[in-house]
């Protein structure tokens, strides 16, 4: 579908509607966080009201964020609602949001691993971001993309792209960004926010999953478990971007990062969540995808079950046999 024909057929459904939920998928990360203020900026110029829940809470580096507070964590909903706006998801149960049984559904998603799973669905893999999907429905729609409009799809590309470093950078990724802080976006700030804003807890877990990096040909991870967590009183939210640091080192193409999950239950088994990068070589989204996570090509995650060890064998061995 052409972005002409995306945009038109959208702006059509959004019309005949009039109030929204606009949510995306669990653990939101700067492009979650930014599309969804965006889009519901979006929507509020076009006369429509709209409520935004995510089910966990927003990470600590997005707080200062325009209008944030309106964001609402919740895992469940009442409506009614005339339509879901679900962003950077590859099902429902992906945002973790229950309660939008029977409600029209629009999809929105940029990862090569997503899927048709709504009433309308807009995915294009070739986006930097789904803000930039945003961005371009505003610009269909005849909106003006305000400064805060724009603070917020500028944070969004910034941490989709890797800062501008990830496969799929390109002219077009500039001219978006060069567009946003012509539009109000205070490029420095932003970067200031979303970098230099880390809480302690952050810098410890980092320490902690760096003190057991393990090098293997192109191949690097590391891991922390629960314990680790509770010793240095580490969020959840505070594991985002360590992998990033495991991908940097000279000479290595791939790279994983584990964290161990906390129990469900007292006689559940462990579990670990995967991020996955990759500097081209290796297809990641393909190798999460095995495990039942996505993303992207070089960008991915998922969740697998079994001790430390059987979970790092069966991943490095996987990810060996992808760079081969």
């Amino acid at each position: 579908m052409t972005y002409f024909a995306a945009t038109s057929e959208l702006l059509n459904q959004i019309r005949s509607r009039q109030h929204f939920l606009i949510t995306s998928h669990a653990r939101p990360d700067g492009d979650a966080i930014g599309s969804l203020l965006a889009t519901a900026m979006l929507l509020e110029q076009l006369g429509k009201t709209c409520d935004m829940v995510v089910a966990d809470p927003v990470p600590a580096i997005y707080l200062n964020m325009p209008q944030v507070d309106r964001i609402r964590v919740a895992t469940s909903v009442e409506g009614p609602y005339d339509a879901v706006i679900l962003l950077e998801c590859d099902s429902v149960e992906r945002s973790r949001v229950r309660g939008t049984n029977g409600t029209f559904l629009i999809n929105i998603d940029h990862h090569s691993s997503g899927r048709e799973f709504a009433d309308f669905n807009w995915i294009d893999p070739q986006a930097c971001a789904v803000a930039a999907m945003i961005y371009h429905l505003a610009l269909a729609a005849g909106a003006t993309i305000t400064p805060e409009m724009a603070t917020c799809l500028y944070a969004a590309v910034l941490t989709d792209t890797g800062s501008f470093t990830f496969a799929g950078t390109n002219a077009d990724t500039f001219a978006l960004a060069r567009d946003l802080v012509l539009a109000g976006a205070n490029a420095a700030w932003i970067a200031r926010e979303v970098y230099f804003t880390n809480p302690a807890p952050r810098i410890r877990i980092l320490g902690a999953a760096l003190s057991k990096l393990n090098i293997q040909d192109k191949l690097a991870w590391a891991w922390i478990t629960l314990e680790d967590m509770l010793e240095s009183t580490a969020q959840e939210e505070d594991c985002e971007g360590v992998v990033n640091y495991l991908i940097s080192i000279a000479g290595i193409d791939c790279a994983v990062f584990l964290r161990e999950l906390p129990r469900t239950t007292a006689n559940s088994g462990p579990q670990f969540r995967l991020s996955i990068r990759s500097k081209g070589r290796a297809n990641v989204a393909r190798v999460a995808e095995h495990f039942g996570g996505g993303g992207h090509l070089n960008a991915s995650g998922c969740t697998v079950d079994g001790d430390l060890e059987t979970v790092i064998d069966l991943v490095v061995k996987r990810l060996q046999a992808e760079l081969c």
